[in-house]
């Protein structure tokens, strides 16, 4: 319960570091990240981090495709 707390509060440590631009989908990903690293041997930061790429990935995806369709 510690490492999931930790990640939490890292998560909205390194998101208030960041400019709101850059963080579509990252606060999502890292939070889903987080938890699913802790549960697979306690990985949480390295889940975090991971979750944060690929949800700013698929948000500026998302974001992308639908300028494309206007």
């Amino acid at each position: 319960m510690k490492s999931i707390l930790t990640c939490a509060v890292l998560t909205f440590v390194l998101a208030g570091a960041m400019g709101t631009a850059e963080a579509k989908g990252c606060i999502k990903g890292a939070v889903v990240g987080g938890v699913a690293g802790h549960m697979a041997n306690h990985h949480g930061v390295v889940g975090a981090v991971a979750g944060c790429a690929i949800g700013h990935h698929e948000a500026s995806k998302n974001v992308n495709m639908n300028n494309h369709q206007q």
